[in-house]
């Protein structure tokens, strides 16, 4: 059977079922690459969704997408923001505004997403970059804020760098929030890392719940060695004489030469005149 893109409801029957893959992607060619390989879900910035290319090449992927609320302006201008987004092919909305928001936003029918746990525009609350939840307060803390989303009509959050025992007990509450885990264990609805994590494209640290598959950097570099090595190789080649060989231009036929040079002569544009001998 062919796959299908999956709607919000498909999503929610399968929770409890099975274990979802999601990406963080930029470009076309790893949404081509995420199509082609399955996976799930995804997650986009808006430049990606509004490109006429992208459900050309990610015809099945359920698509999510957004942008920082503090960027997005007042909950009017969030709730344009979707309409833009979801008419360009985004399935769903990521939303890091305040609950209310989230509620407006379900309230007109908008699929939204919300984000706990280590949250990156909401990290100075919780202590900066590090995981959330480690204690029995916070742990409450974060149950509490998902079923406040759920509550307010998100069909999902992310849940970031918290502890897995932490998240799989939320998740297991949850009669209807779907949670995506980056970095929180399995025992969520679907498993997240960022594509430039999982090829290796990061030359610092990789942050500790990235599983690296591949070493694009290194290739990344091998490739940049192969660029200076053929411009060089071009720059030598014309100032030694080498480019252009014959096989890469164009060579007029004897009587048109002919004619060309004639008809310069009458011009009055002879060789004397451009100083040549």
């Amino acid at each position: 059977m062919a796959r299908t893109r999956p709607t919000v409801a498909d999503l929610r029957a399968w929770k409890g079922k099975r274990q979802l893959t999601m990406l963080r992607l930029f470009t076309l060619d790893e949404a081509a690459a995420a199509e082609e390989a399955g996976i799930d879900l995804v997650s986009i910035p808006p430049d990606l969704v509004l490109d006429p290319e992208y459900r050309k090449v990610a015809p099945t992927l359920f698509s999510m997408s957004g942008m920082d609320h503090l960027g997005a302006g007042t909950r009017e201008d969030y709730l344009r923001l979707c309409g833009k987004l979801l008419s360009a092919g985004a399935d769903a909305m990521y939303c890091s505004a305040s609950i209310d928001t989230v509620r407006y936003l379900a309230s007109e029918h908008i699929p939204v997403v919300g984000h706990v746990g280590l949250v990156p525009s909401r990290a100075t609350w919780t202590g900066g970059f590090r995981a959330v939840g480690k204690t029995a307060d916070q742990a409450l803390a974060l149950y509490r804020e998902c079923l406040a989303y759920e509550a307010a009509g998100a069909f999902a959050v992310e849940i970031e760098v918290v502890p897995e025992e932490v998240a799989t007990e939320i998740s297991h509450r949850m009669k209807q929030l779907l949670l995506w885990s980056m970095g929180s264990g399995a025992g969520c609805d679907a498993q997240y890392l960022f594509a430039m994590d999982i090829l290796g494209e990061h030359r610092g640290k990789m942050p500790r719940h990235s599983k690296v598959y591949r070493d694009f950097a290194a290739e990344y570099d091998r490739l940049q060695r192969e660029r200076v090595a053929a411009f060089t190789e071009f720059r030598t080649d014309v100032e030694t004489g080498r480019f252009p060989e014959a096989r890469f231009t164009l060579h007029m036929v004897p009587e048109e030469l002919a004619r060309f040079s004639s008809a310069l002569e009458q011009e009055g544009i002879g060789a004397e005149s451009t100083g040549e001998t």
